[in-house]
Parts: C-alpha cells; sequence; structure tokens
C-alpha cells in the first residue's frame, strides 16, 4: 500500500473512542480502524523504512491487568522505529490531538539510566546543544523528570536539568489538518524525524541497548 494520508475518519474513529471505550464500539467501528489508521500507518512506516529502518504498529489494546483504568483500548495509535528500547527511537503518533512525532529515550532500565547520567556528567553540553537545537526547531522537551536531584551530583551542576531525567525525549505536534489526509503528511513525518538523527545518534551511542530483561 503507498501512503496516501490517513484515512477522512482516522480521527472520527478515536473522538468516539474516547466517549465510548467499550468492546461494543470497537467491534462496530473496527474496519474505520483498520482502513483510516492502522493500514496507513503500516504504509507510512514502510515508505520511512529506507531510510530510518523497519518500524512497527503497536497493539490497539492497553495492558489493563496492573491498571486502575481498566478502559480496554488506546486512545491513539502508534508507531516506531527503533534498533532496541530506550536506544533511541523515531515515534509518530495519530490521535485526537493530530499528528504527533517525537524521538529519544522513552524509556530508560537502570543500566541505561546510569550510562545517561555519566554522559551527561562528563560531556552533557553536546547533549544540551542537542535539544537546545531542538527546542529551537520547535520541539518540546519532555520526560520522566525527578523534583529533587540524583544522589551523588552537586546541587551547582551545570546540566543538573538534565541529569534530573528518568527519560528524555523531544515531541512535535500538529493539530488535525488537511495534510493529515494528504500524501505531504509523509514528508511532515519524514522532515520532523530527520531533525531527531543527532539527538538519537546520542542515545544509541551514550545510553544504548538495555543489556537488562525488560520487566
Amino acid at each position: 500500500m503507498t501512503f496516501s494520508g490517513f484515512g477522512e475518519y482516522a480521527i472520527d474513529f478515536y473522538d468516539g473512542l474516547v466517549l465510548d471505550n467499550s468492546k461494543a464500539y470497537w467491534d462496530d467501528n473496527k474496519e474505520t480502524y483498520l482502513r483510516d489508521v492502522r493500514a496507513p500507518m503500516e504504509a507510512l512506516l514502510l515508505a520511512l523504512e529506507k531510510e530510518f529502518g523497519e518500524g512497527k504498529v503497536f497493539r490497539p489494546y492497553r495492558d489493563v491487568r496492573f491498571a486502575k483504568d481498566k478502559t480496554p483500548y488506546k486512545d491513539h495509535c502508534g508507531g516506531v522505529i527503533e534498533k532496541g528500547r530506550g536506544g533511541g527511537a523515531y515515534y509518530v503518533q495519530l490521535s485526537p490531538e493530530g499528528l504527533m512525532t517525537g524521538g529519544g529515550s522513552f524509556h530508560m532500565q537502570s543500566d541505561q539510566l546510569a550510562r545517561y547520567r555519566a554522559s551527561v556528567d562528563a560531556h552533557g553540553i553536546l547533549l544540551r546543544k542537542i535539544v537546545d537545537k531542538l527546542l529551537g526547531q520547535g520541539w518540546a522537551l519532555a520526560g520522566d523528570v525527578m523534583k529533587s536531584k540524583p544522589r551523588g551530583f552537586a546541587d551547582d551542576h551545570p546540566h543538573l536539568d538534565l541529569l534530573r531525567h528518568r527519560s528524555i525525549y523531544v515531541r512535535k505536534v500538529w493539530e488535525p489538518d488537511d495534510v493529515l489526509h494528504e500524501p505531504g503528511c509523509l514528508d511532515r513525518v519524514r522532515k520532523s524525524w530527520r531533525q531527531l538523527k543527532d539527538f538519537n545518534a546520542w542515545c544509541e551511542d551514550h545510553v544504548g541497548v538495555s543489556e537488562q530483561p525488560r520487566r
């Protein structure tokens, strides 16, 4: 399938799911999901594969085993290209919010976090320059951030704000518009991902893939 944009009812599907996150709604609208959301997302990742690598589309089902919120379905569709979790990722997401792209280390296990902090401590200025450039290009910095400082670092550390991150990534959002449903959506994702290459290269080199089993 050639990517020509997300389907006409892609956002409507998720607007409805937010209001009625039930199996009945899902079953009644599954064909819309497959046609207007899932198939275009797969085609989008395939179109980007040559430059960025093989991608995958996340399952639409939530893991509710240990969650207080038992709603069964995710209110978004996400796709990712990554060599290993936490070691730098290219992410794209469709939701009622619109189109979102992102990159970085979305999750770090303890060995990855140790490497991240050691790298920021030793030469955080490189990460600072990369992040500042992305902020200047309209990206927003996000992640799991400690309120206090991590143990072992001085209160006046020049990169204390970066050291507080237990995950670190950037995101950019476009509200629903005509481009979402057109081939130009591919150009939008490709251009944004190209801006992420230095950031993801830093994550790959300084965080890397975890050597611990996933929990």
